[in-house]
């Protein structure tokens, strides 16, 4: 509904962590909508191309990686106080102090969506037999992530096509848009760029 009121013919689509699966769920409906009314491939409107930034296939799997991290540090010190602070800046975001953008968001994000228990049985899931071509993909991740190798790798099985790269941006966690900003608006930019 958005994009038929903004008049949009033609975009990309980007998602971070959450968002990506609502990204991802958005361009399946499209494709089954579109094959199962006939719509071709190679149509000249719609989503040109999408990146997932950070965004985990399976909600179980975030969820054990970052169990895994956790014991980690813990093994590495017990201290239950400083552990949250530890993990964050571990595997969320490695900037001290916490950017203000990133402060303010977490301080009015909601509590009715947030975290893994609004969505706790999501597993991404391959469109269904029919459905039109989706975009080719980019999917991203920090380094020290806590969305790991394991969290991601399955996009590619998830798409109906091949064209799903990956890119894991060095010395970054979580939020590799604030951790390495020129690096990860020149690979939007590049990424993006190869499908106008």
């Amino acid at each position: 509904a958005v994009i038929k009121k903004l008049g949009l013919r033609r975009f990309h689509l980007y998602g971070q962590s959450y968002g990506g699966i609502l990204a991802f769920e958005y361009l399946k409906r499209v494709a089954e909508r579109k094959g199962r009314d006939g719509g071709t491939d190679d149509d000249d409107e719609g989503c040109l191309s999408v990146m997932f930034s950070s965004t985990p296939t399976s909600v179980a799997l975030v969820e054990a990686s970052a169990e895994g991290l956790l014991d980690n540090l813990k093994d590495e010190d017990d201290d239950e106080e400083t552990l949250g602070d530890r993990f964050r800046l571990a595997h969320q975001c490695r900037l001290e102090p916490m950017p203000q953008p990133l402060v303010d968001a977490y301080a009015h994000a909601g509590n009715v969506w947030r975290g893994t228990t609004a969505i706790p049985n999501y597993e991404a899931e391959p469109p269904a037999e029919g459905a039109s071509r989706m975009p080719s993909a980019m999917v991203m991740r920090g380094e020290h992530d806590f969305v790991d190798h394991a969290c991601v790798e399955g996009w590619k099985s998830c798409f109906n096509h091949k064209f799903v790269r990956d890119k894991v941006l060095e010395g970054c966690a979580h939020h590799g848009l604030l951790e390495s900003g020129r690096l990860y608006g020149q690979l939007i930019n590049d990424f993006f760029g190869e499908y106008d």
